[in-house]
């Protein structure tokens, strides 16, 4: 029996600086439509995260703050980087959507036209469209806006837009799975997502391999693999489908959405 293997490992991508910041206009690419108005409230809203507006105000806000990306399976350690996995993995990838979370209590002076202040961002990412399924991740909240209305509302208003029916008031993209990962380690991920009616299902052991500045959070990898050395990562997995939904979390969520 003959056969052949052709196969040849991609060329890394790269960008030229005057594509960092992504086309002018910014075209988001997503395949599904996004409703403004289901997602947000009195206090905060989620926008698509268009890096010659948002980007410097982000960077700002991380750069000196490494902690935050401690149970992160990636971490970039420039804005150059950050532009580029931004632009080459999610903008091109209409799947997947980055989201700005604006906090509409706290005005920004310099941004007075954001209606508020930049307080994180998020990623639907790991989107099945043929299943129906995707997860909210990437989460980074800024010091600041951690232990405020910032995280659970953000969390309220991508359930209401991932898992409400087109027909819905307000409408959503009608999946039926939204997924919540994290850290076996961040009990405040974890336990977020519980308190939002997400349901523990269990743990995916060695999902990820670590890069080297993050492999000391993860558990002793493979010794002779092609990754010899660094770390692998387990993770905890959640969700919340349309049956839970339609029974009752959906009514929670709103009430929550009210207060």
């Amino acid at each position: 029996m003959a056969f052949v293997n052709s196969y040849k490992p991609p060329t890394a991508p790269t960008l030229a600086d005057s594509e960092l910041y992504g086309p002018t206009p910014y075209d988001i690419n997503f395949s599904w439509p996004l409703h403004e108005e289901t997602l947000k409230t009195d206090r905060l809203k989620l926008v698509p995260f268009v890096p010659s507006v948002h980007a410097e105000t982000y960077w700002a806000n991380v750069k000196d703050h490494p902690e935050l990306f401690r149970f992160f399976p990636r971490f970039n350690s420039t804005l150059a980087e950050f532009l580029t996995w931004v632009e080459i993995m999610i903008r091109r990838n209409p799947s997947l959507l980055l989201l700005a979370m604006i906090d509409t209590t706290r005005l920004d002076a310099e941004h007075p036209d954001w209606g508020g202040s930049l307080a994180g961002i998020l990623l639907f990412c790991n989107t099945v469209a043929q299943n129906l399924t995707t997860e909210v991740g990437y989460i980074v909240v800024f010091p600041e806006a951690q232990h405020t209305h910032v995280a659970k509302e953000m969390v309220a208003l991508c359930l209401r837009y991932l898992l409400n029916l087109p027909g819905a008031s307000p409408p959503g993209i009608g999946f039926r799975r939204v997924q919540w990962c994290a850290h076996p380690g961040n009990a405040p991920s974890i336990g977020l997502a519980e308190r939002m009616w997400f349901k523990r299902e269990g743990t995916l052991r060695y999902l990820w391999v670590l890069p080297d500045v993050l492999s000391h959070m993860g558990d002793k990898g493979r010794e002779g693999d092609v990754y010899s050395g660094r770390g692998g990562r387990h993770t905890a997995v959640l969700s919340v489908c349309w049956d839970d939904w339609e029974g009752g979390v959906n009514e929670k969520v709103e009430a929550f959405l009210k207060r």
